[in-house]
């Protein structure tokens, strides 16, 4: 569908973990529409996917191979993005491990794995980003969230606490960095069927329920998610920060 256009974005240097799947790829696929250069990483090879975007839009994003949760290779590729692109302005926290589990099978090693992907590697992402902004004179951050921890669901408690945490954490460093002129926000989806929900995850029977929940009858495609992300990117949110902006389609209230 078509989106609304941020001309301030044109030439930004965006850095987007986990850019060339699901919701990533649309984002990727987003800020190139925009004219920004794009520097994403994930673990599985995006090299199709990046000859894909470079025919669409005549530019090539930037794909590093890289675990978000070895921070030393994170902090590298981010590294990689600014020499590519000069410094990281806009950074979007994309990447998540929403794997099914039962609080009694979680141990250490478990705990460790999953708060490193879904919040450990956010924080350190946000801090790397910080250093490139402030010289760069400021910057926007945009870290995905979910409503799952306001909606208190079950199934993948560590999912669910890594996720208030990332509310939290946005509230905190949008206060820390604001004189900085860096702008922090989260983004809460709903359930957004994306190739990988579909296939493991999306019965007949949860998809009913949820849609009965939602105001909006339709579900929530990764397109969904791109305008909401170049908002906050953008200058048309330019005094707004330390906010959780909820995108789906009408399940939960805030304010």
């Amino acid at each position: 569908m078509p989106h609304a256009r941020y001309p301030d974005l044109s030439g930004r240097s965006v850095f987007i973990t986990g850019g060339g799947s699901g919701i990533g790829a649309a984002l990727t696929d987003g800020f190139l529409a925009e004219g920004a250069h794009v520097a994403f990483v994930q673990r599985r090879d995006a090299t199709a996917f990046a000859d894909e975007m470079e025919a669409r839009h005549g530019r090539r994003p930037l794909f590093i191979p890289c675990d978000i949760a070895d921070t030393a290779a994170l902090e590298a590729a981010m590294d990689r993005a600014a020499e590519a692109h000069g410094p990281v302005t806009v950074l979007v926290n994309n990447a998540a491990n929403d794997q099914r589990h039962r609080t009694e099978d979680v141990d250490p090693e478990t705990w460790e794995r999953l708060m490193g992907v879904n919040l450990r590697a956010y924080f350190f992402a946000c801090r790397k980003a910080v250093a490139m902004m402030k010289d760069a004179g400021g910057g926007t951050i945009v870290n995905f969230s979910s409503i799952s921890y306001m909606m208190g669901n079950a199934g993948y408690p560590v999912y669910v606490t890594a996720n208030a945490g990332i509310t939290g954490m946005t509230r905190a460093l949008a206060r820390e960095f604001g004189p900085d002129n860096i702008r922090v926000n989260a983004l809460a989806p709903g359930w957004v069927l994306t190739e990988k929900q579909i296939e493991m995850w999306a019965t007949p029977e949860d998809l009913a329920a949820h849609m009965d929940r939602q105001c909006l009858k339709r579900h929530l495609s990764p397109d969904d998610m791109v305008d909401p992300v170049l908002f906050l990117a953008s200058a048309a949110s330019t005094m707004m920060t330390g906010q959780c902006m909820v995108v789906d389609g009408g399940v939960v209230v805030t304010g």
